[in-house]
């Protein structure tokens, strides 16, 4: 939570000490949401837990023609029932970006990505409370592309490698675990602006992959799978 805290603050203060006297600042804020369906894979085991909502704020910055920043936070609660499990994940995947324009229609951006979690719930009959939480780099490509005046065609595929840290108890167990992932992001969606409101609606698809593992190689690997619908509202205004 205090490194969530972190890059939340980080964005709030860059976009508010960012010099407004040259020239006027472009700011975006709305909100986001992502219905997912995630697939956990670990040795012979498939796992496929209930759907569930992501969502959150979205902050845009524009600093230049060429430059601007980006912070997206969702969080999500996921449950399953099965194999003498019944637990409840609560997600978050937090994105902090600087982005370049390559091109009128291409941008390559890099940044922090935040993505921990909380697993509670019993497993064979025990009781579980898993705290784990992980941060990194995180870079990639996205295209705008204009479809008529006011509808766009947005892609997005990224990369994130994250070192972690696991704290978990199992019945009387308590374990302590460094913790590894990478994986990958993409988006496609169709947006719409509303030129009276400087609005933005956005609706697309988006999936998400990853991999990880134990530095002690106490587990194999294990593949986890997110894809599902997004929509997303924004707001654009000038300071």
């Amino acid at each position: 939570m205090k490194k969530l805290i972190l890059l939340t603050l980080t964005a709030i203060s860059i976009t508010f000490t960012i010099p407004s006297k040259v020239y006027a600042v472009d700011i975006t804020v709305g909100a986001s949401t992502w219905y997912a369906w995630w697939t956990q894979v670990e040795a012979s085991q498939t796992t496929h837990f209930d759907p569930g909502f992501f969502y959150g704020p979205v902050l845009a910055v524009k600093i230049n023609d060429d430059f601007n920043l980006t912070f997206v936070y969702l969080y999500g609660v996921f449950d399953y029932a099965g194999d003498n499990r019944d637990v409840k994940y609560k997600r978050n995947d937090a994105d902090l970006a600087l982005n370049y324009k390559l091109t009128g229609y291409l941008k390559a951006f890099a940044g922090i990505k935040y993505m921990p979690y909380k697993m509670t719930g019993t497993m064979n009959g025990n009781n579980v409370d898993v705290k784990h939480s992980g941060i990194g780099p995180g870079l990639g490509l996205s295209a705008t592309y204009p479809v008529t005046e006011n509808i766009f065609a947005l892609a997005t595929l990224s990369g994130f490698y994250l070192w972690s840290n696991e704290d978990s108890t199992i019945g009387n167990d308590k374990h302590k675990e460094d913790y590894k992932r990478y994986g990958l992001n993409t988006n496609l969606s169709l947006a719409y602006y509303i030129t009276d409101w400087a609005t933005v609606v956005s609706l697309g698809v988006r999936y998400q992959y990853y991999r990880s593992w134990y530095d002690t190689d106490t587990i194999s690997w294990i593949n986890n799978y997110f894809y599902g619908i997004t929509l997303s509202v924004t707001y654009n205004f000038s300071i």
